[in-house]
């Protein structure tokens, strides 16, 4: 179940991020084949490689099981850009955010 889940995920964000399994491989540093054998279920990647896939993704490996987000890129990109505010912008931005979800 859980290696199903694993190749899911990496497809899915694949998809999300719009490139190919042969340009992922590439990208990570690894033969043409690498992200479809791990998608096709012939392989699961080591642990080094799976951080090596959330970094890819510029996501958290909390991020990478977490499957309530669907765009957790987006969520780890907001979280590092609040990181930077100050006490008065993240009470703003909170306020906006409220707002949203009463709209909802």
């Amino acid at each position: 179940m859980q290696e199903d889940f694993v190749r899911e995920r990496i497809t899915q964000l694949r998809l999300k991020k719009g490139v190919s399994e042969y340009q992922m491989s590439y990208d990570l540093g690894h033969s043409r084949g690498y992200i479809y054998n791990i998608s096709s279920g012939k392989a699961l990647p080591p642990l080094k490689e799976f951080f090596a896939i959330c970094d890819y993704f510029e996501i958290t490996p909390q991020q990478f099981f977490d499957e309530s987000t669907q765009n957790p890129e987006l969520l780890q990109k907001a979280l590092d850009g609040m990181q930077q505010l100050d006490e008065s912008d993240l009470l703003m931005l909170l306020g906006i955010i409220n707002r949203f979800l009463r709209s909802k």
